[in-house]
């Protein structure tokens, strides 16, 4: 494949920010897909991208902590406009997701008391879990396989999610140090950390200046939550139970269902439901803050490190960290699957679409998520009444 001559730029950052506009309004089908789009459109067939750029930036945005297609959108701004060009292609990548988390939540409080949208997050809530459950088996036999110690770690985290129905983020980090000491016998013991702790420190020097108790609590619980998501975003599922329904009492149960399921049914990245959750906590500057909480950590984590990264990237201690981190998280995923679904699989109806929604993945995997959301409304609006009417 020809090379993209860095001297030579093929496109403007105008043009860029308007395809992330795009891709942001209409790409549906999570973060697998987004990436995937990105390829096509940006490396194969207009050429702005060469193939190393966008695999450097595959590599950084595994790496790091983060929503793994908003933070490779982020570097390939990088790539030839900097740091202006990260930060407006960023901007235009979460807008579009964004504003329709604020309509949808604007709607959802105005009318969800309404039977109509109750019986529509009835489907969608038990098709979301069954989604959560393909997307977990799917991670684990691609990042895990035949692994002893990584499947010690897994079953270890999806254990400690199901107890204490919360995500406990040292997890993560011991599990990454672990494989890192065990694989990789630490020679350069003195730059590892630094930039682990860059985003929570980051984070709350920038939420410090808030005024109003509550938007502080948010800001910097999000911020926080964003700097330890790694990969999928689903990763930050059980994190965000543990926080928003648990500690902080924010949401119900079937509220905090009801933010994944609008995650699932709007394109862009799929830690937008911060967004959706900060707006029913507090209107829209709660959504404005929950998702710039969420970003942020990501977006430092992408260009702080983009101009070293070529340099020290591919070193086996960073690797082997990031590979128990990654089991860890696949593990706390695995058991949200089980934490949600106590809440979302209420009768016989439910398990029966959530277990369909599994079966329709598996047997036809290009299924695009957002029709088996669509389908699984439509049997909400047709099986709610029935069964509350029995």
């Amino acid at each position: 494949m020809e090379e993209t001559n860095p001297n030579q730029i093929r496109y403007t950052l105008w043009q860029l920010v308007r395809y992330m506009l795009a891709l942001g309004t209409w790409g549906f089908g999570g973060p697998v897909a987004l990436v995937g789009y990105m390829y096509r459109d940006l490396v194969e067939q207009r050429g702005w991208i060469a193939e190393s750029d966008y695999k450097e930036g595959m590599t950084l945005a595994q790496l790091m902590p983060g929503p793994l297609a908003a933070q490779l959108a982020i570097y390939l701004g990088y790539v030839h406009f900097r740091v202006l060009g990260a930060t407006l292609v960023g901007v235009a990548f979460v807008l579009p997701s964004f504003l329709m988390v604020v309509a949808i939540g604007a709607a959802y409080q105005a009318y969800g008391g309404i039977a109509w949208m109750q019986a529509v997050f009835y489907g969608v809530g038990a098709a979301v879990i069954g989604i959560i459950a393909m997307s977990a088996f799917k991670l684990t036999s691609k990042n895990i396989g035949k692994d002893k110690l990584l499947w010690a770690i897994f079953a270890v985290s999806a254990a400690v999610t199901v107890i204490t129905k919360s995500e406990i983020v040292w997890i993560f980090l011991g599990a990454g140090l672990l494989v890192w000491l065990l694989r990789a016998p630490p020679k350069f013991l003195r730059g590892g950390r630094v930039n682990g702790l860059a985003g929570p420190i980051l984070a709350a020097v920038a939420f410090d200046t808030v005024d109003w108790h509550k938007l502080g609590q948010i800001g910097a619980y999000f911020a926080y939550a964003g700097s330890f998501v790694f990969g999928s975003g689903l990763a930050i599922v059980p994190f965000l139970y543990g926080g928003v329904v648990q500690q902080y009492h924010w949401l119900t149960d079937r509220q905090f269902v009801d933010a994944v399921a609008v995650a699932m049914i709007t394109p862009g990245p799929v830690v937008i439901t911060t967004g959706f959750i900060g707006f029913l906590v507090a209107g829209f500057w709660g959504a404005v803050v929950a998702a710039a909480g969420t970003f942020i950590p990501c977006y430092l984590f992408t260009i702080l490190p983009a101009p070293y990264f070529k340099k020290h990237g591919k070193r086996p201690g960073i690797v082997a960290f990031v590979d128990g981190v990654t089991a860890a998280a696949i593990g706390a995923i695995t058991g949200a699957v089980v934490v949600v679904g106590q809440r979302s699989i209420v009768d016989i109806p439910t398990a029966v679409l959530a277990l369909t929604t599994v079966g329709v993945l598996w047997r036809f995997k290009k299924t695009p998520e957002p029709l088996v959301v669509a389908v699984a409304a439509v049997a909400g609006l047709v099986l709610y009444p029935l069964v509350h009417h029995a």
